[in-house]
C-alpha cells in the first residue's frame, strides 16, 4: 500500500509532495526506494521468520504469531521513515511530505501492532484506508481534482477488499470496519495537520 499511494502521488499529483520539478527518473528512484524500504525488506524479514521455525504460518491466522512481525515491520518502517526525513541526500531538496506520509503510515502500523496484542484488526483494512484517507483529504483540503477518479477507485477497491477478508473469515465485522476508521484517521489526521 505505501508503495502504491506514493506512485500514485509522485505520478498524479506530484505538487502535493514537492516533487513536481523532479525528473521522472528521480521518481521513479524515489519509488523504488519506497518498495524495498516497505515492502520487500518487510517481507524478507517475515519470510526469514517463517523459514527459521518462528513462525508456522506465512498467513498468520492466530494474533499471538502477529506481534514480532509487526514489531520488526514498525521497526524497518521508522527507519525508512527518518531516512526520508533527514538522510536524503540522494535528491536535491528532501520531500517532508513523503516522510510525513511514511510516517503515518509506520505509526498505523505500530498501532495495529499494539492493538493486536488484546484484538485481532484487520491490518489489510488499515491499509486500504490509509491510502483512501491520505487521497481522501488531500481532495478535500487542496482540490487536487486530478485525485477524484483514483479516490472513486480506492471506495471501491476498501469494499471489495473488507468482503474479501469476510468471505475469508479472517476477520470480524468490526475488525475490518475498525482497520478502515483507523487507517483513515491516521492518515487523515497527518494530510490535514501537516501535508
Amino acid at each position: 500500500m505505501p508503495t502504491w499511494l506514493i506512485g500514485l502521488l509522485l505520478f498524479i499529483a506530484p505538487a502535493r509532495l514537492n516533487v513536481d520539478t523532479y525528473s521522472p527518473d528521480l521518481r521513479v528512484s524515489l519509488l523504488v526506494l519506497v518498495f524495498i524500504g516497505t515492502f520487500a525488506v518487510p517481507s524478507l524479514l517475515i519470510y526469514y521468520l517463517y523459514r527459521s521455525g518462528v513462525l508456522t504460518d506465512l498467513t498468520m491466522p492466530d494474533r499471538t504469531d502477529r506481534r514480532l512481525p509487526y514489531l520488526l515491520s514498525g521497526i524497518v518502517y521508522l527507519v525508512v521513515t527518518y531516512l526520508f526525513a533527514f538522510r536524503m541526500s540522494l535528491f536535491s531538496e528532501t520531500s517532508p511530505e513523503v516522510a510525513i506520509i511514511l510516517g503515518s503510515i509506520t505509526l498505523s502500523i505500530l498501532l495495529v501492532g499494539l492493538i493486536n496484542t488484546v484484538w485481532k484488526i484487520s491490518a489489510h483494512a488499515v491499509g486500504i484506508g490509509g491510502v483512501l484517507g491520505t487521497v481522501m483529504l488531500m481532495l478535500a483540503k487542496h482540490g487536487d481534482t486530478e485525485l477524484f477518479v483514483p479516490f472513486v477507485i480506492l471506495i471501491a477497491l476498501s469494499g471489495l477488499l473488507a468482503t474479501a477478508r469476510l468471505q475469508l473469515n479472517a476477520h470480524t465485522l468490526g475488525q475490518v470496519s475498525a482497520g478502515l476508521g483507523l487507517g483513515v484517521l491516521v492518515s487523515g489526521l497527518a494530510v490535514f495537520w501537516l501535508v
